[in-house]
């Protein structure tokens, strides 16, 4: 069997020329899940030969943020990277996790979590999503995607349906701020909901900033 930190290094080089096609999945986001991984295998006492290469692994496939195959794309990177993993000496009886927990972790792909470290997983991405990290890369991906940072006259969405392909800060009403009640694991649902507060505080200075007052924590809809 080949040693995990062996395999980590294998797993880095092979996703480090394959994650060019959006810039908020880079080979920086896939360390940080890497990381956000291993602190949740640990006190979750999962085994981090499944946790570890599944998240290198989960975005080893990529197609652009707008496209249509996007619900698909977590399923070719599970085959992709077991692909890889067999080729590695990987131990063929832990590949079907390993696929599970690469196919499980993505939003849009809507596939129901089935093993504690396909929970872990699945948690470790969204954790990137969210906090100063979070702000930052949906500002990112909304720049590239050619969205204006906020509606005008609504920007909270407090009389409108969110609109994340027009604004920025509409993905944070359409999906970002629901993350923490999607949590799979205590250690991963605490993070979420205080990095879900960074994201609150972004939002009411920025309220602030447009002049629309101090938007007090009783007031807030979101």
């Amino acid at each position: 069997m080949i040693a995990l930190e062996e395999l980590e290094e294998r797993c880095e080089a092979f996703v480090s020329g394959r994650v060019a096609c959006d810039p908020a999945h880079d080979v920086q986001h896939i360390r940080r899940v890497v990381n956000n991984a291993r602190y949740l295998t640990e006190l979750s006492d999962a085994n981090f030969n499944i946790t570890i290469p599944a998240a290198w692994l989960h975005d080893c496939v990529q197609v652009a943020k707008d496209s249509p195959e996007r619900g698909q794309v977590s399923r070719l990177a599970a085959e992709e990277g077991c692909r890889f993993l067999a080729g590695c000496g990987y131990p063929v009886e832990w590949l079907p996790a390993v696929q599970h927990a690469i196919e499980a972790h993505s939003y849009s792909a809507g596939i129901a979590v089935r093993s504690l470290e396909a929970g872990i997983v699945q948690d470790a991405d969204r954790l990137d999503a969210l906090g100063a990290i979070g702000i930052a890369r949906c500002l990112l991906t909304g720049g590239a995607l050619g969205s204006a940072i906020y509606h005008p006259d609504d920007p909270f969405c407090a009389q409108r349906s969110a609109d994340d392909k027009a604004f920025m800060v509409d993905h944070f009403f359409a999906k970002l701020l629901k993350l923490p009640a999607t949590m799979q694991t205590a250690a991963g649902r605490s993070e979420a909901q205080r990095r879900a507060d960074v994201m609150r505080d972004y939002l009411s200075e920025l309220g602030r900033e447009l002049g629309k007052g101090v938007i007090r924590d009783e007031e807030r809809n979101w």
